[in-house]
């Protein structure tokens, strides 16, 4: 029975991000409500949940993309969601996009008719400034909060409450990210001139969010990092269906390191932290990514999530990332010392003490 045959055609808008010659952003076009996860109690939460996996995508769609370039001029583009309702924008913008000498966050719009007429939603572009010298790029799923989805079928079958039924602040975050990654971020960017891009608050050191999860879950995702005011950025989700392809762990790895090459191919002047854990294979992921990339990563941040001793995998990958002379933390709680955070490559040197001092303030107050 078709529940979502009486819903017009909305846009769901991901988070993109630009640099001085490129801009790309993601949407999907799909039969469903808007997702609202601020009240409702429990059955709603439900209700929400399973209207986005339930959801009916909208193929042969066309799009237009409006931007405004930095100097104020208008340019229109065009594309068509596929047959999984994805539409996707990779521009190559011309003269007239210098980028903000701090990070910042852009306001696109995004066009399309449905049967109730011309339809507009914004979209959000996360913009690196022009003075940035390091980013965050992190893992979601058992890094920062535990999703329950991306450990194969058994695993999302044992974890359906946690994944259907809780909104995003009843989810436990992992102790201590909040501080941990507040400060990594830098903090936030002072307010700008009140235009609409003030809406998302950008930190000093842009976040870039890698996951297995699906997309259906980026809605749900980004309200979690809102509740917990964690950095918000561009996440690269992975789109899947009931298979072993998505639902497996072979995969996990490829999907991670493909997006971690696209954001840093997107910013070649920028060194990046990687953040992960030990539960999908991000030790030896992160390793090639290091062995890849000589120079671009700064420092590699592993939460041991699990009991279990590494894996020969594992261990090849720590030796590999410690044989670049890129430093390698290894623990269980973001409470981390003063000399891991200096090896992360923050400068100047009274920058690290400072993260360091705000770190443990707020794991002793906690």
């Amino acid at each position: 029975m078709d529940f979502f045959s009486g819903q017009p055609v909305r846009l769901q808008p991901y988070f993109g991000y630009r640099s001085a010659g490129r801009l790309v952003i993601a949407a999907r076009a799909l039969r469903s409500g808007k997702p609202g996860f601020e009240n409702g109690g429990r059955l709603q939460a439900m209700r929400t949940m399973l209207a986005q996996f339930a959801s009916r995508e909208a193929a042969g769609l066309e799009v237009r993309l409006e931007l405004k370039s930095p100097e104020g001029e208008t340019s229109d583009h065009f594309a068509t969601t596929d047959r999984e309702g994805f539409v996707r924008f990779e521009i190559a913008l011309g003269q007239g996009w210098p980028l903000p000498r701090d990070p910042a966050w852009e306001i696109v719009c995004l066009h399309w008719l449905n049967r109730e007429g011309p339809q507009c939603v914004e979209g959000h572009v996360l913009v690196p400034g022009s003075a940035t010298l390091l980013a965050v790029i992190s893992d979601i799923d058992d890094t920062i909060v535990e999703t329950g989805i991306t450990g194969g079928f058994r695993q999302l079958m044992r974890n359906w409450r946690r994944v259907l039924a809780e909104l995003p602040d009843e989810r436990i975050a992992v102790p201590g990210v909040d501080a941990f990654y507040g400060a990594l971020g830098g903090g936030a960017v002072l307010p700008g001139k009140g235009g609409a891009g003030d809406a998302i608050p950008a930190t000093h050191r842009p976040f870039f969010y890698v996951s297995s999860s699906p997309w259906n879950l980026f809605s749900y995702l980004v309200a979690f990092l809102r509740v917990r005011k964690l950095p918000l950025g561009p996440l690269l989700l992975r789109d899947w269906g009931f298979d072993r392809a998505t639902l497996g762990s072979a995969s996990h790895g490829e999907h991670k390191r493909a997006a971690i090459d696209t954001v840093m191919a997107m910013y070649p002047d920028i060194r990046f932290a990687l953040i992960g854990d030990d539960t999908q294979g991000d030790l030896p992921a992160y390793a090639d990514v290091v062995s890849g990339n000589l120079g671009r990563i700064a420092a590699v941040f592993i939460r041991t999530a699990t009991d279990e001793p590494l894996s020969p995998e594992e261990l090849a990958g720590k030796a590999a990332i410690e044989a670049a002379g890129v430093p390698l933390w290894l623990g269980e709680s973001y409470a981390i010392g003063q000399e891991f955070l200096r090896a992360a490559g923050l400068r100047p040197q009274g920058d690290a003490a400072r993260i360091v001092e705000t770190v443990e303030q707020a794991h002793e107050t906690s």
